[in-house]
C-alpha cells in the first residue's frame, strides 16, 4: 500500500494548507492510507507558549476534523489519526490522556531535548559530539517507553554536520538498536529529500548514515512528513526514496 503516516496541519503553525487538502491530494496520488500527526499540544508548567505546534486546546477541534474526514471518506482512503511527540519524560502522562481520548498512534519525533521550555532546537544542540550522544540517548529512553510507533527522522542529529563521524556512527547504533528491539519501523523522511532535491538540503536524511545502519536490518517506514498538501503530490520524491531505500536493501514496511 502506499501510505503516509507522517502529515501536518496549520495548527502547528508552520504548515499550509486545509485537512480536508490534505486528503485530496493524497487521493489523487493513490495514497490508501493517511495519518494525520501533527505537533503534540503539550501543556508546559510554565507560562512558555510553543512556536511550533498545537495549543492544548486546539486537540478537540483536530480530533473533531480528522475524524469527520475518516468517516467522510472511509472506503476511499483509510485516515488515521495521530501525533508526533517529543519524549518529555515529565509530561508523557499527557500522551497518556490523549491516548485515552481517541489517539490512534504517536510517532516519536525529538526536535528539542527533554523539554524546549529550556533547550535548544535538537539540530543545533547536535552540532557538538555531547548533543549527538544526548539525542541518541533520549530517543532510546524515548523508544523503551512503548507509547511510540516510529521514530522520524533518526538522522535529524546530521542537520548541521558535515561528516559522519564515529560519534555519529555511535548514535546510530544506539538509535537502530533500540528501534530493533522495540519492533518499531525508522523513518527515511521526504521533507528532508525534497529539500536535497531542490537545493535546499536539511542534512537528512543522510546518505552516510543509512548506508552505515543496513547492518542491523531495521524496518524502514518512509514518512513524507507534509506541512503542505503539494507534498503528497509530489511522486518524484516518493519514487526517488524508495528506490534509493531499495538499492541500499533496506526493507520497506507500509505499515505501523
Amino acid at each position: 500500500m502506499k501510505h503516509n503516516f507522517h502529515t501536518h496541519t496549520t495548527r502547528c503553525k508552520h504548515a499550509v494548507g486545509t485537512d480536508e487538502q490534505y486528503v485530496k491530494a493524497a487521493l489523487r496520488s493513490g495514497f490508501d492510507v493517511l495519518g494525520f500527526s501533527d505537533h503534540a499540544p503539550w501543556a508546559f508548567e510554565t507560562d512558555y507558549v510553543s512556536h511550533c505546534r498545537m495549543l492544548p486546546t486546539q486537540w478537540a477541534d483536530y480530533k473533531q476534523s480528522v475524524l469527520t474526514l475518516k468517516e467522510k471518506y472511509a472506503g476511499r482512503i483509510d485516515i488515521r489519526l495521530g501525533l508526533e511527540c517529543e519524549y518529555y519524560p515529565k509530561y508523557l502522562d499527557q500522551l497518556r490522556r490523549l491516548q485515552d481520548d481517541g489517539c490512534e498512534y504517536m510517532i516519536l519525533g525529538n526536535h528539542f531535548l527533554y523539554t524546549e521550555e529550556q533547550f535548544p532546537y535538537t539540530g543545533h544542540s547536535c552540532m557538538k559530539d555531547a548533543g549527538v550522544m544526548e539525542y541518541a540517548e533520549q530517543a532510546v529512553e524515548g523508544m523503551r517507553t512503548g507509547l511510540y510507533r516510529y521514530i522520524a527522522h533518526p538522522d535529524l542529529y546530521m542537520m548541521y554536520r558535515d561528516e559522519f563521524t564515529p560519534v555519529c556512527m555511535e548514535a546510530a547504533d544506539m538509535i537502530c538498536q533500540a528501534a530493533k528491539e522495540a519492533h518499531m519501523p525508522i523513518e527515511y523522511n521526504l521533507l528532508g529529500l525534497e529539500g536535497e532535491l531542490t537545493g535546499a538540503s536539511r542534512g537528512y536524511p543522510n546518505q552516510d548514515f543509512w548506508q552505515y545502519v543496513r547492518k542491523w536490518d531495521n524496518d524502514v517506514i518512509i514518512g513524507v512528513d507534509a506541512h503542505d498538501p503539494d507534498a503528497l503530490r509530489k511522486s518524484r520524491v516518493w519514487d526517488t526514496a524508495l528506490q534509493r531505500l531499495n538499492d541500499m536493501g533496506h526493507r520497506v514496511v507500509d505499515m505501523i
